[in-house]
């Protein structure tokens, strides 16, 4: 048997990782991560606790694994929507429609990002980290596309959408009464058309 070289990992030690952080994440996802310990992850995985260690050598390191996996599906996923679309406002509504539909699906429980942080205390925490860095990416697209489309305050414009959206992952439900694709779009056009005056932004403050 041939061993597997520093530059080829061994395809079996892969699968351990990508199974130990898919269980994890369904975990972390459902129940909250400090709810959530080793020895559960080790069970349901079927994956060594030493194996899971090596690749995650802290459960800290494997919360921010499961929030970077979730980070990359959801840009993934935002730029084949948006993709859809031929004009800025179309974007916006493709995105309205997508999210309405996300916060509705059956075990939906909110952003992950923004659950997860909510968790820690320490603004360093790694968790803290991604979840600001994932918001301000979003805050950062919706500002292109805001520019793009012709808005005369596409930064001001584009934070009020982003907490739009934010509200949408934070719903609890509420929007389950509703038509959400409708709601939300209608919500942002008249966040972009209301886009004339700038406001007094005031102090700074992160996002997360």
């Amino acid at each position: 048997m041939t061993a597997s070289s520093p530059d080829r990992p061994d395809p079996r030690s892969r699968r351990a990782r990508l199974r130990a952080l898919e269980t994890a994440s369904d975990l972390f996802y459902a129940n909250g991560v400090r709810a959530v310990g080793m020895e559960q992850i080790v069970e349901e995985s079927g994956v060594a606790k030493t194996t899971i260690y090596r690749h995650f050598p802290t459960k800290d390191a494997l919360i921010e694994a499961f929030l970077k996996k979730e980070d990359a599906e959801f840009w993934s996923q935002w730029d084949a929507v948006i993709g859809t679309a031929t004009t800025s406002m179309g974007q916006i509504e493709a995105l309205c429609d997508w999210i309405g539909k996300r916060v509705r699906r059956n075990g939906y429980r909110g952003c992950p990002q923004l659950n997860v942080a909510a968790e820690f205390a320490d603004r360093a925490h790694p968790a803290r980290l991604v979840a600001r860095q994932h918001k301000a990416e979003m805050h950062r697209r919706l500002e292109a596309i805001c520019a793009h489309g012709g808005v005369v305050h596409p930064e001001t414009t584009a934070m009020q959408i982003a907490l739009l959206f934010d509200g949408a992952f934070m719903s609890d439900g509420r929007l389950n009464a509703y038509d959400a694709p409708a709601l939300l779009e209608h919500a942002a056009v008249l966040l972009i058309g209301g886009g004339r005056e700038r406001p007094d932004k005031g102090a700074s403050a992160e996002l997360a």
